[in-house]
């Protein structure tokens, strides 16, 4: 049968099915059939991502693959080399020369450099398979119904009167037990924690927060302390934090800016208000500046369109910023700049409407739109249109990236890990397991255990919920 009839099988499938054939086949089978029947789907979908898949995972964390990695340098290097190269930097946001460069040494490198034929960081141009997987992924983004599943539910027989009894004696007297507190603080849902804390003042007369905070530090302090707040708290707790001192962490601030809702995003602007007697807006305002205050700033207003898909509207919108992007000189005036054109577009619009308009600007360029802001943009500007277009794409990746990075090489990123975890644990955490477990062939739950120990490690399991 020709491939083209395959690929309208497997779009049919996710129609009917709303998972892609790749989620049913791990779903229904197991080993070596499992890896058999995967590897046949990726080489029908592109054998070119396929091969680009295999090379990122032949150098990834420690160690490399080094059969892996020669045989298939040298067995593509005379057949589609080129398009493994432009797959392999779409996917993973690197070059497979800049890879390769890092990860091996001497005359080894020498050679395997040759054969990889060039560095695709400094080209910016997408060969057309490369263009056409690109276009396929916003499609399977755009047609896919995903569930969305946390880890954490309602207790079943909640007993707010009871599980606040458990927390006192677990507080009172010398020493902690802090395994009673992981216990009830992890296995009830946020508005069953909140009925806690008014039955333990109730019973008490005192802060169940003041007095957990007195009995639970480090980490795993943040944990359970984290856990206790109303999401919206929580959230605005990390802006704060995020804006407080010398410097800004503006990572965080586009993280949670560029990934939350409109209802989301409304409920944290009451919460920071509430709190810290000034608007969020105001804060953003006084701690960022240029483009990346103005980017900050609309998506804080937490007013993106909410509707469906407009096809002739997604095809003007991404013809300006295909005609914006051909200038050789981007024009100063804020109202013709690039940054400004994107931000209205990408701050302003339903998630399936820009799915549509990425989709019509592959058709326009041959360029994936993060291509684009990463070869004309950098900075904070880039990073938070970038943020915004992979939460487009597949946000629980996204969260799934920022996991593995706080978690990967020497040390750990804590707050990162803490705030993922926690903001995630009743909307999409089991989803982002399941991207961390595709993407990286290892489940969240191993390297959670693997990078922390003691308390904290088993709250944030806890959180987690399950070996995958």
């Amino acid at each position: 049968m020709p491939v083209s009839h395959f690929f309208s099988v497997f779009t049919e499938y996710l129609k009917i099915a709303g998972n892609s054939i790749e989620a049913s086949i791990r779903g229904e089978l197991s080993g070596d059939f499992e890896k058999l029947m995967l590897a046949v789907v990726k080489n029908i979908r592109s054998t070119a991502e396929y091969f680009a898949d295999r090379l990122f995972k032949a150098m990834k964390g420690f160690g490399t693959r080094d059969n892996t990695l020669i045989r298939i340098m040298v067995s593509r290097s005379e057949i589609d080399m080129l398009d493994i190269r432009e797959i392999f930097r779409t996917k993973y946001e690197k070059s497979l020369h800049h890879m390769i460069e890092s990860d091996t040494s001497g005359d080894y490198k020498k050679a395997l450099l040759k054969l990889c034929g060039g560095d695709d960081d400094a080209a910016g141009e997408f060969f057309p398979e490369a263009a056409q997987v690109a276009y396929q992924m916003w499609e399977h983004s755009a047609v896919a119904k995903v569930e969305l599943k946390g880890t954490i539910h309602p207790a079943a027989n909640f007993d707010a009167d009871g599980d606040a009894k458990v927390l006192r004696k677990a507080m009172k007297g010398f020493g902690t037990d802090e395994d009673a507190i992981i216990e009830v603080v992890t296995q009830r849902s946020n508005d069953q924690r909140q009925e806690i804390v008014k039955a333990y003042k109730s019973h008490y007369g005192r802060d169940l927060m003041a007095d957990l905070k007195s009995e639970v530090s480090g980490p795993l302090g943040k944990v359970i302390l984290g856990l206790m707040m109303p999401p919206a708290f929580y959230d605005a707790k990390q802006l704060k934090k995020a804006m407080e001192g010398a410097g800004t962490d503006e990572s965080v601030l586009i993280e949670i800016l560029a990934t939350r809702n409109n209802k989301e995003i409304q409920a944290i602007n009451a919460a920071y208000k509430e709190v810290y007697h000034k608007s969020l807006e105001d804060a953003l305002s006084s701690d960022t500046s240029g483009h990346f205050k103005r980017i900050l700033v609309s998506l804080a207003l937490g007013s993106r369109a909410e509707g469906g898909e407009d096809f002739a509207k997604a095809h003007a919108d991404a013809q300006v910023v295909a005609e914006t992007l051909k200038l050789s000189d981007v024009s100063g005036d804020d109202s013709t700049s690039l940054e400004t054109r994107f931000l209205s577009i990408l701050c302003t619009q339903s998630y399936p409407q820009l799915r549509r308009v990425f989709q019509e600007f592959i058709k326009m360029t041959n360029h994936d739109v993060a291509h684009a802001i990463n070869k004309r943009m950098s900075g904070d500007v880039r990073d938070a249109f970038l943020a915004i277009v992979r939460s487009v794409k597949n946000k629980q990746a996204f969260f799934a990236d920022k996991l593995y990075k706080s978690m990967k090489g020497a040390g750990t990123d804590d707050q990162t890990l803490i705030r993922i975890i926690i903001s995630r644990s009743e909307i999409d955490l089991l989803n982002i397991r399941r991207e961390f477990w595709e993407i990286y062939d290892k489940s969240l739950h191993h390297m959670i255990e693997k990078d922390t120990s003691g308390d904290y490690c088993k709250a944030l399991l806890a959180v987690c919920g399950g070996e995958d």
